[in-house]
Formats: structure tokens, C-alpha cells, sequence
């Protein structure tokens, strides 16, 4: 493995990496995206009539209609502005830090690849008996030119968050893996389990996010910028939530819809297995494509 280039991306980290620092950190950013949240949120009902904002409320916490599923996907924006905030405030850096250089150029190189690997499954997957259309593809188009700015931020917030900022600061403090790689990973993953939805197959997409996480991380351990990590994260949220979703899941923008109950082991498991292979193959086609 060639890691060399995440002692570059790093560097910037180093002069305030302290452990107790990066924990005040992470609180701080918690607390402002939680208040940032309920401000943006606020400023949503307030453009709402009141008849209708119960029910708005209702549809943003499914995004069952592609209205409530951009508003949801916009509640990123205050994480993203957390993580900004912080990393200049606490650590004394610029922003942009976070990214690493030829960001954009390596995002461009590995987007277009990735969305052929996501058509081709999506093609193959829309076969099968338990998917159905969803939201008529006129409507997705529609409410692509909002939607797909609000996909960006949403995965911009993360990535800066767990493979920027925290990846940074961990790499800053150890050379480990485990440390810099599957601890951010990991918390990527628990901050995925919702019992409510899926029951006992809560693990499930804790694995999940934890495994995109480590392959995430090792893209950007390998390129020294977010660049590939952001690619991947876009493509697979993007085909994820306009192209194939889950019935009843964050589905108003999907084109289509696999109908299967996420409590249900014996469905789920089939799909959740193909969605993990999905992602290692991409992982492969970036390195491929860059080289790395």
C-alpha cells in the first residue's frame, strides 16, 4: 500500500492535532449542525403555510415527495458550515485544507466511470420482480437542477467531515490505519444504524457505511485529496436516491423503487450484499482510472 501522499494531505493538521483538540472539535461541530439544523428547518416552516406544516414535516422526515427529499438533502448545509467553521476557528487552518490539491480534477476523472458502473447495475437491478417505477422520470428531471445540489452537499458534508477533518487530524497523531482509517470508519458506520427502520437488520448498513468508509479513506490515503471519495460518495448517492431506491425510504426523487420490507432479513440481504460489491467494484475502477 502507497500512503505517501496522506502524509501531504495531513500536514496542514499537524500543528494543532492534539487528541483533546479534535474531541472539542467534533463536539463543537455536533452542537452547531444540531442548531444549525433546527435554524434551517425553522426558516423552512416559516415559508410554509401553518395548515401545511405538520405535513410538511411528516414528508421532509421520509423525503417521501421530491420537494421533502431536496429540503431533507439541504439540512447537510449546516454541517457542512460546522466543519468550515471549526477547522478555521479551533485549528487555525483555511477550508479548503480539507479538500487537497487537484480536488476537482481527480473528482472529474472518477465521476464518469463510476456513473457507467451505476447505470449498468441499475439496468440489471430494475429487472428484477420487486422493483417498480417510482416517481415519474419527467418529475425526477425536474427536480434534478435543485436535487443534485443538494446531493453534492450532502456528501461534501461528510466526506470533509469524517475523510477531511477528522481523517486529517487522526493521521496527524499515527501512521496506523486503524487509527486514521477505521476508527473515522467506524463512527461513519454507527451513525448509520437506525433499529426503527430496519430492526434486526440494523447492522446491516452499519457495516455498510463502515466498509464505503475504509474504501473512502484508503481512495484518499492513495490520491492525497477528497476528490475520488467525493466521486464514489456522489455516484452511489445519486443512484441511490433518483435512480433505484427503497419503497417508503427516502424515495420522492427515485425513479424507481425496490419494494421489500427492511426488517426482512431474507430480503434484505441479497440486495445489501450486491449494494457492498457495487462499491468495491468502484473502489477498484477508481484506482484503476488514477493509477493508485
Amino acid at each position: 500500500m502507497s500512503y505517501t501522499a496522506l502524509s501531504r494531505f495531513a500536514a496542514p493538521a499537524v500543528p494543532r492535532s492534539e487528541f483533546w483538540r479534535t474531541a472539542v472539535g467534533l463536539a463543537a461541530i455536533a452542537g452547531l449542525y444540531w442548531l444549525g439544523m433546527a435554524l434551517y428547518l425553522g426558516i423552512v416552516a416559516s415559508m410554509t403555510p401553518p395548515a401545511a406544516r405538520m405535513t410538511l414535516v411528516r414528508d421532509i422526515a421520509g423525503g417521501h415527495t421530491p420537494q421533502s427529499a431536496t429540503i431533507l438533502l439541504g439540512s447537510f448545509l449546516p454541517l457542512l458550515a460546522a466543519v468550515v467553521f471549526v477547522t478555521r476557528a479551533l485549528h487555525r487552518r483555511p477550508a479548503r485544507t480539507l479538500l487537497g490539491p487537484n480536488v476537482l480534477r481527480v473528482a472529474w476523472q472518477t465521476s464518469l466511470p463510476l456513473l457507467g458502473l451505476a447505470f449498468v447495475m441499475v439496468l440489471i437491478a430494475i429487472q428484477h420482480p420487486d422493483v417498480g417505477r417510482s416517481t415519474p422520470v419527467g418529475v425526477v428531471l425536474k427536480w434534478a437542477p435543485m436535487a443534485l445540489p443538494m446531493i453534492a452537499v450532502q456528501i461534501a458534508a461528510e466526506e470533509v467531515l469524517f475523510r477531511g477533518y477528522l481523517q486529517q487530524q487522526m493521521r496527524a497523531r499515527s501512521a496506523n490505519p486503524l487509527v486514521w482509517m477505521v476508527l473515522p470508519s467506524a463512527l461513519f458506520g454507527v451513525l448509520h444504524a437506525d433499529p426503527a427502520t430496519y430492526g434486526p437488520n440494523w447492522i446491516w448498513p452499519v457495516i455498510w457505511a463502515a466498509l464505503f468508509g475504509c474504501l473512502a479513506a484508503d481512495l484518499t490515503a492513495r490520491t492525497g485529496n477528497l476528490g475520488a471519495a467525493l466521486a464514489m460518495h456522489l455516484v452511489n448517492n445519486i443512484s441511490a436516491i433518483m435512480m433505484l431506491g427503497v419503497f417508503g425510504n427516502l424515495d420522492g426523487l427515485a425513479a424507481y423503487t425496490i419494494v421489500l420490507r427492511l426488517s426482512d432479513t431474507t430480503a434484505l440481504t441479497p440486495w445489501m450484499i450486491i449494494d457492498a460489491a457495487q462499491v468495491i467494484v468502484g473502489w477498484l475502477i477508481v484506482r484503476v482510472a488514477l493509477r493508485v
